[in-house]
């Protein structure tokens, strides 16, 4: 497979404020109340057995994405090891994890809006904002990934420091009283709670996705996984810490953040944190607009899609076809879908590709010739606990969650075999 023309304009550091970029979103602005809600002062614990969870599956994410240098993240990773349909299965859960994030994302972003007004509360507005801000990220990212980097690294500094801000000033602020020890929760709310996290933490492999586009990919990969999820690990233990000792209600707020800072800072706080929610989830919404749509141009250069999807920019250098695409097809999907069922197809699609990805590992290293690449110690059994891992927190999923992912799968399966029907005749 061929890159067909696209520009290597993604630096090291960009890639890192890349991974970053992805990773926070809406997430940390939205969960801790809700894993709060499920196991109380013990989400701190939970933080902490995601963190180890996604450490696992990115040392093992750092080998297998040292390997490839071409468009397709782990699309690309499973085509390599188990072959074609295994990785179109794989390549259209990334896809679905792209557009339920989104959508969960966009939504959270209106949602906290209207800190500022309840006009943006009506569904009318709403759909307005929604398709405003999806063809402003459409523009930026058809006009050149360098530029996409560029406001990347931007919108990544102007994330981190009202969160860092939110930390060192609430630091001062908490009542230890509210992060007493309570009764232990159940093993089921627990999982329930690691399980939701999986969507503030994921989102790394989002940067996989453009190995095409990045410079020296075998190096500056394992670096830009490994250095983002250490900031990133930092910032989301501090902020639950922060969250439950100055927010008394915080199991029942929408906008946990905004009403701490609220509690703390005064109205302007609060405002001041909404602006960097805002900002964040906007940085975030660019990354998955800029990684998913180069999911259909990565399966057509297979054959698993129409070649149309293939086209290059003659001007930009980018996938237009497919970015227009995927920027219709996410505008369709926020505009339906709500926030939580948005994101439970998002956290039980990105589980099984980080499962296959992990089996990966260990298949690719049978095959391998040479090894020019990243290699961890002990990576067969980091890919066995891995996908354990993953099982486990799969085992916390509602089964009508199970059921709309499963759905989704099958309609993609439908356009793989129609394709290859057509392409026969």
């Amino acid at each position: 497979m061929e890159n067909k023309g696209l520009k290597r304009g993604i630096q090291r550091w960009d890639l890192v404020f890349l991974i970053i970029n992805s990773v926070i979103g809406a997430g940390i602005f939205a969960l801790p109340a809700k894993v709060f809600a499920l196991s109380g002062v013990y989400s701190i614990l939970a933080f902490l057995a995601c963190t180890l969870v996604m450490v696992v599956l990115i040392l093992v994410f750092a080998e297998v994405s040292s390997r490839f240098e071409k468009t397709g993240g782990p699309y690309l990773y499973v085509f390599e090891a188990f072959g074609p349909t295994p990785a179109f299965i794989i390549g259209w859960l990334l896809m679905l994890t792209r557009l339920f994030s989104y959508a969960t994302l966009i939504n959270l972003l209106v949602l906290y809006l209207s800190f500022f007004s309840d006009v943006f509360n009506h569904a009318e507005v709403r759909i307005t904002m929604i398709l405003l801000i999806t063809g402003l990220i459409t523009y930026i990212n058809w006009i050149g990934v360098k530029n996409t980097a560029k406001i990347s690294n931007i919108l990544t500094i102007a994330k981190l420091f009202p969160l860092a801000v939110f930390i060192i000033v609430g630091l001062f602020y908490i009542d230890f009283d509210l992060v007493q020890p309570g009764p232990l929760p159940s093993w089921e709310d627990f999982s329930a709670s690691t399980l939701l996290l999986i969507f503030a933490f994921g989102g790394f492999e989002a940067g996989l996705v453009n190995s095409g586009e990045i410079v020296n990919p075998k190096k500056n990969l394992p670096f830009g996984l490994m250095t983002a999820a250490a900031i990133i690990a930092g910032f989301y233990i501090m902020i639950q810490v922060v969250s439950i000792g100055t927010l008394p209600d915080l199991a029942t707020s929408d906008k946990p953040l905004a009403d701490a800072a609220t509690g703390f800072m005064g109205w302007w706080g609060g405002m001041f944190i909404t602006l960097g929610a805002v900002v964040s989830i906007m940085g975030t919404l660019n990354v998955q607009i800029l990684s998913g749509s180069r999911l259909p141009f990565a399966l057509s250069l297979e054959d698993q899609l129409p070649k149309f999807f293939a086209k290059i920019h003659p001007r930009f250098a980018t996938p237009f076809v497919s970015l227009a695409f995927f920027a219709a097809l996410v505008a369709f999907v926020a505009i339906v879908w709500g926030f939580m069922s948005s994101l439970a197809v998002s956290v039980i699609s990105r589980l099984i590709l980080y499962g296959m990805v992990a089996a990966s590992l260990m298949k690719l290293r049978k095959k391998e010739v040479k090894r020019d690449y990243f290699r961890i110690p002990y990576g067969n059994q980091f890919a066995i606990a891995g996908i354990l891992a993953t099982l486990w927190l799969l085992s916390g999923s509602q089964a009508e969650e199970i059921w709309d992912t499963a759905i989704w799968t099958g309609f993609g399966l439908g356009i793989f075999v129609l394709h290859k029907l057509f392409a026969k005749k």
